[in-house]
């Protein structure tokens, strides 16, 4: 029995070490990262959270595939709204919702517009009061070494012209 006990012990602890010295492969680009980033903006305009879509998420996935061998910041002009980025440096999804909404500062809700010259587009989109379904997608460059695309797609689509966010 004590020798049962000790080998569970140890096949335990190898295990639980072999777990927390192993490379997390998706950090910051999983499903639930994606929501959580986005949630966190929409949480402080008060507008509703999003959930993942897995047909969104497709969707993303399938343009992302398409730029990864220019990783071109050029819209899908699909039927979703669509938030782009590209970055290095294994750039990860949550980078990206977080450069998006950090164009908050550039978005004037009295005046429903961007600062001359600024752009919020993105900002608006993340937060934007009708788009409850997010799928986002992320894929490496294939010629541009070390740099990394990153789409997520809204539905239904925000940045309606006249229509406040929130």
């Amino acid at each position: 029995m004590e020798t049962f006990k000790l080998l569970s012990t140890f096949i335990f602890l190898l295990a639980y070490f072999s777990f927390i010295s192993s490379p997390v492969i998706h950090g910051q680009n999983l499903p639930q990262d994606y929501v959580n980033a986005h949630n966190s903006a929409r949480s402080q305009v008060s507008v509703a959270y999003v959930t993942w879509n897995t047909t969104l998420a497709a969707y993303a996935q399938t343009y992302a595939n398409q730029r990864a061998s220019t990783c071109s910041l050029i819209h899908s002009n699909g039927p979703y709204g669509e938030n782009l980025a590209k970055g290095n440096n294994n750039f990860s999804g949550t980078t990206a919702v977080s450069l998006w909404v950090a164009e908050k500062v550039y978005y004037d809700y009295n005046t429903n517009s961007c600062t001359t010259g600024s752009n919020c587009l993105h900002y608006t989109q993340v937060v934007w009061h009708d788009s409850v379904r997010v799928g986002c997608a992320r894929v490496q460059c294939t010629t541009q070494a070390g740099y990394y695309f990153v789409i997520c797609s809204y539905d239904p689509p925000g940045n309606w012209v006249g229509e406040y966010p929130y």
